[in-house]
């Protein structure tokens, strides 16, 4: 089936609104222009993208599928017939590498179970980049996506993920407007010990990457704000 269907290409895009050239290979951008089906997590963002990335006046060309927390099962697996006739297909996310912490890991998993080509391209990481940059234990680490949203259990769940991170590094993210509340969470029930790297806005001119302890951090009035943000901790 694989010699009957196009490939599906996953696409990296930069982490902020900053110039593709600064964050993605000179070759891959070059390689876009050869796609002429996207399926993507926001059509508007990603037109801009692919704009700024060298296809400005093309876009109108091109054809758009969306693949987000509201696509349900049935439309995913309708993007099959994407494939028919040999025809690639570009996965681009909001932010980063495709499918991870990403709806498009849908896509991805029908492909390998329809025998369809899967090809990573190469990009920007804000999970490896925050970990490359915190000094922590990059030999044995775990990404743990979003915690509760909910306090007690956020709280529960920190504590949790503190005494884990003792033999193994914890990876774990929020979404933007709830940042300030997990660190408040944080700082309240974790030990004055414990390494915590906070990591915003990275490859972005006002990136802030620090590594400090629990403590230290109690000693400063850190606003993070809406700012996409990594977190990690070793206790």
């Amino acid at each position: 089936m694989s010699e009957e269907k196009g490939r599906l290409y996953l696409i990296p895009s930069p982490l902020g609104d900053n110039d593709p050239a600064e964050v993605i290979p000179g070759p891959l951008l070059e390689s876009l222009k050869g796609f002429r089906t996207f399926v993507v997590e926001e059509t508007r963002t990603a037109r801009r993208y692919l704009s700024k990335a060298g296809l400005k006046g093309q876009i109108a060309g091109l054809e758009f599928h969306e693949l987000n927390e509201h696509t349900s099962q049935a439309q995913v697996e309708s993007y099959l017939r994407l494939f028919d006739n040999g025809n690639d297909v570009a996965l681009i996310s909001e932010a980063g590498l495709p499918a991870v912490a990403d709806p498009g890991a849908q896509l991805v998993a029908l492909a390998h179970a329809h025998g369809i080509t899967v090809v990573p391209a190469v990009g920007p990481s804000s999970l490896m980049l925050a970990l490359m940059a915190s000094g922590m234990n990059g030999q044995s680490f775990a990404f743990c996506g979003y915690l509760p949203a909910r306090s007690d259990e956020r709280k529960a769940r920190l504590k949790s993920l503190e005494r884990l991170s003792a033999q193994q590094t914890q990876i774990f993210i929020e979404t933007p407007y709830r940042n300030d509340a997990l660190l408040k969470d944080i700082l309240e029930v974790c030990h004055p010990r414990t390494r915590l790297c906070i990591a915003a806005d990275i490859t972005l001119p006002d990136a802030m990457i620090r590594t400090a302890t629990v403590s230290q951090w109690q000693k400063e009035q850190v606003v993070i704000g809406k700012r996409p943000c990594v977190f990690i901790m070793q206790a």
